[in-house]
């Protein structure tokens, strides 16, 4: 019996008006709007933004990635089902606690469906911001191997797995590939060094050098809120990824630094369960728990974690089928976790495709 129907993965068909190519990432497909459409939503729907701004419809799936591969599970099961809820409002949810801190804004202007969002256009920037609190993931197997750096971080001697770290360490690397930059090797997400940041800002795509500091502001004290509120609810930040970009001001003569991408999600934060951890365990609650599963699953995890055995992981994404069980399992954390970290009730998804449809009916965009 096919499982198709619990999951949306294909997210890349709908019937949007649009111009260009649907951008279909690993977990979001994004309807870029004619210039007619988006100014007429601007003026009908009186979003505050700059005249002449390219609004998008972005559509999220189910679908799970990690190690660079989207995983399909037994059974015709091509997703997680919940997940791509759970993300939307979780990301929604911090974004309106970073406005509401007055951090800064978002892409996101309306939210007509638990799977879409309407954003704006924005220039990003081209730095994943990470803040890590914690000893742990990539860091820590860097750090077994001599490295005692982390982006140009200077990391004592005698650091455990999983150790509390004493201060906040903002660890950028690229998003995307960046050529003629020196010292930075032209591949997608490559640590890199505040101070090859600053020397070389333009290339980031920052406006301005004072705005890396601006990144680093939003970035820590983002990682602060989500942690505060996470720690109520028993869950520890341990680390986070967070994109940002640029927007014309409301009245278009000049630019913003907002949030984009999504913040605060099991996809692109590390939790642990903070009671576990103080009696000396590590209870992962975010999709590094998924990334344990596939490494004990596969026939040799090596292939998963070193990036110099990329086709063999490529094979082995085509061939492994998670079990339903695991999906299941991904599924109850995900929204479970979501709830509790946000306190806020995840929104049920019945038939995803006519759902989200019907809620873009009013926007005049569906054909």
């Amino acid at each position: 019996m096919s499982l198709s129907h619990l999951a949306i993965a294909k997210t890349d068909d709908l019937p949007i008006r649009h111009e260009g190519s649907v951008h279909s990432g690993k977990v979001r497909s994004v309807y870029w709007l004619t210039k007619e459409d988006s100014a007429r939503l601007c003026e009908e729907r009186s979003y505050p933004v700059a005249p002449g701004t390219q609004l998008a419809v972005m559509v999220i799936s189910d679908r799970i990635s990690a190690y660079e591969i989207i995983w399909q599970g037994e059974d015709g099961l091509l997703g997680v089902p919940g997940k791509g809820a759970a993300l939307n409002a979780t990301a929604l949810h911090w974004f309106e606690k970073f406005e509401q801190a007055g951090l800064a804004g978002n892409h996101i202007l309306e939210s007509p469906h638990p799977l879409v969002w309407i954003v704006q256009k924005a220039q990003p920037v081209m730095v994943e911001g990470i803040a890590r609190q914690y000893m742990t993931g990539s860091m820590w197997r860097g750090y077994q191997q001599g490295q005692r750096s982390i982006c140009g971080i200077a990391l004592p001697e005698g650091l455990e797995n999983g150790q509390r770290l004493s201060e906040l360490l903002i660890t950028p690397s690229t998003k995307g590939v960046l050529t003629g930059v020196a010292g930075v090797p032209e591949k997608d997400d490559v640590d890199v060094s505040r101070e090859q940041i600053l020397e070389n800002y333009q290339a980031f795509a920052f406006r301005a050098e004072r705005d890396v500091s601006q990144y680093e502001k939003l970035l820590s004290e983002g990682f602060q809120i989500i942690a505060n509120q996470a720690e109520a609810a028993g869950q520890l930040l341990v680390d986070t990824k967070f994109e940002f970009g640029y927007v014309p001001d409301a009245a278009g003569d000049g630019h913003v630094m907002i949030y984009i991408d999504e913040v605060g999600t099991l996809d692109s934060s590390r939790y642990w369960e903070k009671s576990s951890y103080e009696q000396g365990r590590i209870v992962e609650n975010s999709k590094e728990m998924f990334r344990k599963f596939l490494c004990e699953a596969v026939p040799d995890a090596d292939v998963l974690l070193n990036k110099e055995r990329m086709d063999e992981r490529d094979e082995v994404g085509r061939i492994f089928k998670v079990p339903v069980d695991a999906m299941m399992a991904v599924s109850d954390l995900y929204k479970s976790k979501s709830e509790e970290i946000t306190g806020k009730v995840i929104p049920e998804v019945g038939d995803a495709r006519q759902e989200m449809l019907d809620a873009l009916a009013a926007f005049g965009i569906v054909e």
